[in-house]
This record gives C-alpha cells, structure tokens and sequence, in this order.
C-alpha cells in the first residue's frame, strides 16, 4: 500500500493551526477553569504564565506542543490572555528565551494532565486495533483513516508521532486488511471452479477478447438479439457457481469495492497478480456481475416489452384513424 497518500495542505496542517478556531472550539479546548488556573499560576513571571497556558491549550486542540508559539493565531493568543488578565500579549516573545524552561513546561503539563507518547504501551495496539477495524469492515479512503486516528490520538491525550509513523502505520493496516481480504475469498471456491474462474483471463481460439471482458459489458441496445445475449451472459456467469458459496464472512462493502476494482482494470493486470488477488478479484468479478447481468437482461425485456406495447398502440390509433372517415359515411347515411 502507498504511503505517501496524504495532499501538501494535510501534511502542512498536521499538528498546526490551519486557521483560526470557531467559537464552539474555543469553548472546548480553550477555556481555562479553575484549576487550569491554579496550574498556570504556579509560574512566575507574565510571560511564563501566558506561554504554559497556550501550551496548554495547544497540545488540547492540536495533540502536540509547539515550539514556536508565534504560530498560533492572534485571536487565539487574546483569547487566553484575557482569561490571564495579561493586557499585552507582546511579553509572549521573552516567553521560554532558556530551552530548558519550556522543556520543564511541557514535562509539567504532561504529567499533570496525563499526555502520553505514542511509542508508550498501550497506545500503538489500541489505535491500531480500531484503525484495521474500519479498513476491515469499510475499506475508508487512507486520508480519512489518518483524521480518525488524529482525533482519536487526541481524544486520548496521546501525543502526535511525525506524519510519515503515522500514515506508515495506516498504510501498513490497510495493506493487511486487503491480505486477509485476498486470502478469504481465494480459498472459497473450489480447485474445479478456480480452474474454471482462471478461464475468464485466457481468450478463446477465434476470439479477439477474453470472456472476462465480453462479460464486463451489458447491453447496449434494446432488441430481441440484446434480451437473448444478456440472457446468455447471465446463465454462463452463473455456472461459475459463486452463488452457493458462503460470503457470510466478507464485509459486503469490501467484495463490492473489489468487484467495482475488477470492472476497471484490464485482464493483463489481473493476469500477472498473485495466486491469491488473481483468485480473489475473480471471485468477486462472478459474484458481482451475475447479479448485474440479470438486472441488465430484465431492464432489456422490460424496455423491450414498453416498446412492443408503444408500437403496438400506435398501429391501433393509427388505424383507428384511417376508419373515421367511413364511419363518418355510415352515420350520415344512417341520419
């Protein structure tokens, strides 16, 4: 699985303010109580107190510390001092001027609030736990599993890894998420019907096209010939006999993804997979495709049966047309 799977903007706000926070967010993570309070005022000195306290109300919003404070917005900065009492926000910049002060802020807060490294037992294994989950059950595109696991990371005071851990570690999950997708569904079918799946890749003699891609194309017209052609479609994908086995163990949203995946891709590349994707995405491809070959041959009969019951009451009201003028005749005679 790729790694590098997240946009320049992602990574660039991966534990960075992106913007300013909204009201609900400074509600949130950016009110002081009473024993935030309490805290910040063990520090001496105006510039101590207003730094520890965004440093503070940082790692809260962002799960990290940062090292630079003047990144963090000016309203943000306001905001906080305000709660402090502290008039100008200018004292920020005398703010941690010994590496060691912040340092000593940063190992206080942690311990006082209960922030955790990631690399700490049991953090990895939980997040892990629930990430192969997701990519389990709903396949979730790689950047949406990276924003679960950051709110998840902060929701549990587990302070960020650096971005390349953790989008290693997702790729790593949804790596073995599709092994085991593969390994399931190639050791359903039978050695008899995964003989019979591997001829879907070979074309037959005569033939300009495999059946893998005559069976990835429905009808395209709407004729007695088309409802006949979609009828034999359907019966030839159901004698690969993916019906009687048992999927019960395959999330359906992944077997539809892999079958949507197989409809894409071209024969070649299925062709040179491993046993167990090859196997795997044919599996899927039959299973799939048989329903929508039968939906497709009854959309046919359905418009074809529209259209000879249209034509046929066309002939009637035209025929009916050409009459009246005899009718016409008749009842004048008749007066």
């Amino acid at each position: 699985m790729p790694v590098d799977f997240l946009a320049a903007e992602h990574k660039a706000g991966y534990g960075q303010f992106s913007g300013e926070p909204n009201e609900v967010q400074f509600a949130r993570y950016f009110h002081l109580d009473a024993v935030d309070l309490a805290f910040i005022s063990n520090r001496r000195g105006t510039q101590n107190r207003l730094g520890v306290a965004l440093q503070l109300t940082s790692v809260r919003f962002l799960g990290t510390f940062l090292s630079d404070l003047t990144l963090i917005p000016a309203n943000v900065q306001m905001f906080v001092a305000r709660q402090l009492s502290v008039t100008d926000i200018s004292v920020l910049v005398n703010y941690a001027q010994r590496d060691t002060t912040k340092r000593e802020h940063t190992a206080l807060i942690r311990e006082r609030y209960g922030y955790h490294d990631f690399t700490a037992n049991p953090w990895p294994f939980r997040l892990s736990r629930r990430l192969y989950s997701r990519a389990w059950i709903s396949n979730e595109r790689p950047s949406l599993m990276f924003d679960f696991a950051t709110s998840w990371l902060i929701q549990h005071k587990v302070l960020l890894p650096g971005v390349t851990t953790l989008s290693r570690l997702i790729a790593e999950i949804r790596g073995r998420a599709a092994n085991r997708l593969w390994r399931r569904l190639s050791s359903l079918p039978t050695d008899e019907q995964k003989v019979k799946l591997e001829t879907l890749l070979q074309v037959p003699e005569g033939e300009r096209t495999s059946n893998f891609d005559r069976f990835r194309k429905g009808p395209v017209t709407i004729s007695s010939p088309a409802f006949n052609e979609a009828v034999e479609r359907y019966k030839d994908l159901l004698a690969f006999g993916m019906q009687k086995l048992d999927f019960s163990g395959i999330p359906p949203v992944r077997l539809k993804n892999l079958a949507r995946h197989a409809g894409m891709i071209s024969m070649h590349k299925i062709a040179g997979m491993p046993d167990d994707k090859r196997i795997a995405i044919l599996v899927a491809f039959a299973k799939a495709f048989v329903t929508i070959a039968l939906d497709e041959a009854l959309d046919v009969l359905d418009l074809l049966i529209t259209n000879i019951a249209g034509e046929a009451k066309r002939i009637g009201q035209k025929k009916r047309l050409r009459t009246l003028k005899d009718l016409d005749k008749s009842a004048l005679a008749l007066a």
